[in-house]
């Protein structure tokens, strides 16, 4: 035996029949001649089986070779095998997907947790140690679905993953656990892009800004990449990607889409899949699937992006979808020509997850309106039956709770079934052809489910359960998870936010940026040149959890990294140029409970302009309504006014322009949602939008050491009335902005240093 030890780990190397064994403090590594590598825990209780010179893990610990522990055996194989091998229980725990999980736990709020009975900061714990909480789910729930929010390093984030396969490995069957991530590849907007410095994950533009690159190839290459962050942090499925087509531009969510266009969000709708889902080389077991693998969770069947007057359904008051456009099927083709139609070896995405939303007067066969996941017509009808989908469903979070108030984010989202207790409405989601349940950290209500499966169905209950146990199964063997659930922590860090993914995401971020306007052809401006940059007031607020902001008053950019491109100042008179950043307008969520406490029904319109907007064209009847909460239908707001929180951001553009005398401005727009133009345009030399990006990206551009190449992923309305005078459901169908120059803020509209971009992507994805 040859012992090797230093600071890091200790290394054994052994000769057993064909394998070579290695050991860490964590686990062992068995490697195969020609076959899988496999890893445990000394801890765990597992031993190596050793058969015709192959080892093989004894999960269940009954020195036997069973078929769900032959790697040999293909994926759908050893899922119905160990499916049958489950009890109600284990099956129940597979159906969960837990709460978000922060590592080290918060001591307070949504995302808290405890250890031994203690806060994290009184605890004395490691970061990477197991809650309380997660203990709980995992050994008494039999939990094996995760969601990671932050994690204090991605160092920390191997050995906590490590430690939960652990544990996960030495309880009962030893299925090990599918940690899942929302998008984690955003920028800090401030920090200054290094070739060569590497961070925490690399960071990208939003996926709006991914859509205006009008690139599926960029797409896919980013899925290659942050399936290799991902796998590198213990991550082996995607809450991703939303491929909801926007086809109201006051959506909320819409940030997180490609657009609006229906070719254009299945083009990178398959290419994101295809980059997260196949493995190649060495690191393919089969069919595409293999280590460097992510199972990715398409979302929101059957599309979110119609809900009323732009409403959002994570709110009781944003329920229900509606179809004035007649076009609900036109949502299904993101799904039905892209995530379901992949170019690779994985040929469809292996989960997907329903909206929230109730998909108004849509069900032709039952005449329900309930929430997507609870509609046997959305889900069995549709998705499993007419468009052959045998991936996971998986609710989205938290549909099963009870609602508490119509404005309350992280409620329960009980749309339409309010009257079920909480047993029903995992037993109407069961019946409905869904298979699991985001948000639900507890086994008990799918059991009573079972029961009620039982005493209505018989056996055939067992069966269906079981159906939901092979589908959720099989994502976790095609990704070799059985095998080896741990991480190398070096190789984390030396994976996760590497240079050459570094590079890669800027990069990304430089084709994302959209110039829409260049009078006098003003951009590039001349390095050297003096530039005056006006602060910023942000006011007082709430975050999306309903946890208090300050006001603040600072510069919206990194004066730093500006310095570096230009001379500055911080008076107008001594500047040549202006630059104004500033976002897009925010006007709140739609709703409003003092109106309710003042007798009125709480609706509100929701604004896409600076100023203080009044709807005197909407529609005065709501098409949907209806909740025991509320003692009316109808949700309309037609006539009233509502405020926009960041008009001070229209002020910095006026303002500035004023100051500036005639000297050229120029406005750099963070856009999550389209926007009405028309207030500042003409007070605008050069309008270029970026959809996050980091501060010296968009310097970049300006200062023309790159070239804008974006294009608009979506329609910029050219007043609030047409926004309320469009079709919720239908893309494409407003009247533009035109500015002074003649242009039109169409989608697919964008500019370059020589005028209108016209290409072979223009052409590609029309209107």
């Amino acid at each position: 035996m040859l012992k090797v030890k230093n600071t890091l780990f200790i290394l054994v190397l052994l000769a057993l029949s064909d394998g070579a064994f290695s050991q860490n403090a964590d686990f062992v590594l068995v490697k195969n001649a020609g076959g899988q590598t496999l890893g445990y825990s000394p801890g765990s209780g597992v031993k190596i089986l050793t058969i015709n010179g192959l080892s093989f893990k004894d999960l269940n610990k009954n020195g036997a070779l069973d078929p769900y522990e032959d790697w040999r055996l293909s994926a759908d194989v050893r899922a119905k095998d160990l499916a049958e091998r489950l009890s109600i229980e284990q099956i129940a725990g597979l159906m969960l997907y837990s709460r978000h999980q922060s590592i080290p736990a918060r001591s307070t709020g949504y995302f808290a947790g405890t250890y031994k009975g203690k806060k994290f900061a009184e605890s004395g714990a490691k970061p990477e140690e197991l809650t309380d909480q997660q203990i709980v789910f995992l050994s008494q729930d039999n939990l094996r679905h995760v969601l990671l929010t932050t994690v204090q390093s991605p160092e920390i984030a191997a050995l906590w993953n490590n430690k939960m396969q652990a544990l996960c490995e030495g309880l009962g069957l030893g299925i090990p656990a599918n940690n899942s991530t929302d998008p984690r590849h955003g920028t800090v907007s401030t920090m200054e892009y290094n070739a060569g410095a590497g961070g925490q994950i690399s960071m990208w533009p939003g996926s709006l800004g991914m859509a205006a690159s009008f690139d599926p190839s960029l797409v896919e290459r980013f899925g290659q990449i942050a399936a290799a962050e991902y796998r590198a942090l213990g991550i082996a499925t995607a809450l991703s990607p939303q491929v909801d087509i926007a086809t109201d531009p006051r959506w909320s969510r819409a940030s997180g889409t490609f657009g609006e266009n229906p070719k254009l969000s299945a083009a990178m709708a398959q290419a994101y899949c295809d980059g997260f889902q196949t493995s190649k080389g060495s690191q393919e077991i089969k069919n595409g699937w293999g280590y460097s693998s992510v199972n990715a969770m398409v979302k929101h069947w059957p599309g979110g992006g119609s809900g009323e007057a732009g409403r959002d359904a994570h709110y009781g008051m944003g329920k229900f979808a509606v179809y004035p456009g007649g076009k609900f099927t036109t949502h299904f083709i993101p799904f039905t020509k892209g995530a379901f139609k992949l170019k690779g070896k994985t040929k469809m995405a292996s989960a997907i997850m329903p909206y929230y939303t109730i998909s108004w007067d849509q069900d032709t066969k039952n005449k329900e309106n309930v929430g997507n996941s609870y509609s046997s017509y959305i889900i069995t009808d549709l998705l499993r039956k007419k468009y052959k989908y045998d991936g996971v469903a998986c609710t989205d979070w938290s549909i099963t709770g009870n609602k508490t108030q119509m404005d309350n984010f992280v409620g329960g989202k009980p749309h339409g079934v309010e009257q079920l207790s909480v047993a029903q409405r995992h037993y109407k989601v069961l019946m409905a052809g869904v298979d699991q349940f985001g948000g639900n950290n507890e086994a008990a209500p799918i059991l009573e489910a079972y029961k009620m499966g039982m005493a209505e169905h018989g056996e055939w209950m067992r069966m269906r359960m079981e159906q939901s146990a092979v589908r959720l199964l099989k994502n976790i063997f095609r990704v070799g998870l059985f095998e080896n659930p741990y991480l190398d922590v070096e190789n984390t860090k030396k994976t996760v936010g590497k240079p050459e993914f570094m590079t890669a995401g800027y990069e990304a971020q430089l084709k994302s940026m959209v110039l829409l306007k260049n009078k006098n052809q003003v951009l590039p401006l001349q390095t050297g040149k003096t530039v005056y940059v006006p602060k910023k007031f942000t006011p007082a607020g709430r975050n999306f959890l309903g946890e208090p902001t300050p006001e603040k008053l600072e510069y919206p950019v990194n004066m730093d990294i500006v310095k570096k491109y230009f001379k500055t100042t911080d008076n107008p008179g001594e500047a040549d140029f202006a630059l104004v950043f500033i976002n897009s307008p925010n006007s709140g969520i739609g709703y409003d409970s003092s109106d309710v406490r003042a007798g009125g029904n709480g609706y509100l319109p929701i604004s896409l302009q600076y100023n203080d907007y009044t709807a005197t064209d909407a529609r005065a009847t709501s098409l949907a309504g209806g909740d025991p909460m509320e003692k009316f239908t109808n949700r309309g707001y037609k006539g009233k006014t509502v405020k926009t929180k960041n008009v001070t951001d229209l002020g910095m553009v006026t303002d500035t322009y004023k100051k500036m005398n005639g000297k050229p401005v120029i406005v750099s727009i963070t856009m999550d949602n389209p926007m009405v133009f028309s207030e500042f345009e003409q007070e605008s030399d050069a309008i270029l939008v970026n959809f996050r990006v980091q501060d010296q990206a968009m310097l970049e551009i300006i200062s023309g050491k790159a070239e804008p190449t974006g294009l608009l992923p979506m329609q910029m309305p050219a007043s609030m009335s047409e926004v309320e005078k469009q079709a919720e459901d239908a893309p494409h169908d407003m009247k533009c902005h035109v500015d002074s120059q003649g242009s039109v803020y169409d989608f697919g509209f964008g500019l370059n240093w020589k005028g209108v971009i016209k290409d072979a992507r223009t052409k590609r994805f029309k209107k």
